[in-house]
């Protein structure tokens, strides 16, 4: 393990905005904030996770753009997560937090109907594990559990592949309703059509992945659904 890896580890302890709970803790125990996060933020503003933040960077650039609703980041990768719990602190955003847990774990840390909106941004596509895929009906099943009726689930990834099976393998047999979806987002200038507000929210910021990924000509897909 490299020498930053275990100072960052050492610092991410120290940072108010990011939360570590072992499963052992979290099944003995339970998590202090759930059902409870407006006392951390100390405002009732709606709380959107983004899973599989990675460093941060999204879930910051989204705190900035919306300062009325709370933001916070999940993933697995405590060095990556330090990078953007780190900018939180210096930068005394308030309305962000981050989460160290596996997205299994995820209804141990919301109280239902605690999440009014989830971003899964360029997720590992996982081609021969579709049950790890974190759009697949199992991780839905844990977002119906956190996610407050009427909120919607955002996918933006690089991966054609992922973007159909999300869309025709699981969204369509399921019946829930997609507001809007694309195979190439930055095709249609958010401009063009204020008829579709998403479109300008998902072309808004972008990821380090995202950029690295437009450079290289690959297209971007999105969808933006509803489960409940």
């Amino acid at each position: 393990m490299g020498h930053h890896k275990l100072e960052r580890f050492a610092e991410n302890l120290t940072f108010p905005n990011l939360f570590q709970v072992s499963f052992e803790q979290l099944r003995e125990e339970g998590f202090a904030l759930k059902g409870r996060w407006h006392e951390h933020f100390a405002n009732h503003n709606p709380i959107t996770l983004e899973l599989g933040c990675g460093k941060g960077d999204y879930t910051i650039s989204l705190a900035c753009i919306h300062p009325d609703r709370n933001y916070i980041g999940v993933d697995i990768k405590g060095a990556r997560l330090w990078r953007g719990a780190k900018t939180g602190v210096e930068k005394k955003m308030a309305n962000v937090a981050f989460i160290r847990t596996r997205i299994e774990m995820i209804e141990g840390f919301f109280a239902p109907g605690e999440v009014s909106e989830i971003w899964i941004t360029f997720p590992d596509p996982q081609p021969k594990k579709e049950h790890k895929r974190l759009t697949s009906q199992r991780f839905l099943n844990y977002y119906l559990s956190i996610l407050k009726p009427g909120s919607p689930i955002h996918l933006k990834t690089d991966s054609l592949e992922l973007h159909q099976y999300t869309r025709d393998e699981v969204i369509a047999p399921a019946g829930y309703r997609i507001e809007y979806a694309t195979e190439n987002l930055y095709a249609t200038p958010a401009a063009d059509h204020p008829d579709i507000p998403c479109l300008a929210e998902a072309q808004m910021t972008q990821t380090f992945y995202e950029r690295m990924f437009l450079a290289e000509g690959k297209p971007i897909t999105y969808i933006k659904f509803y489960i409940k």
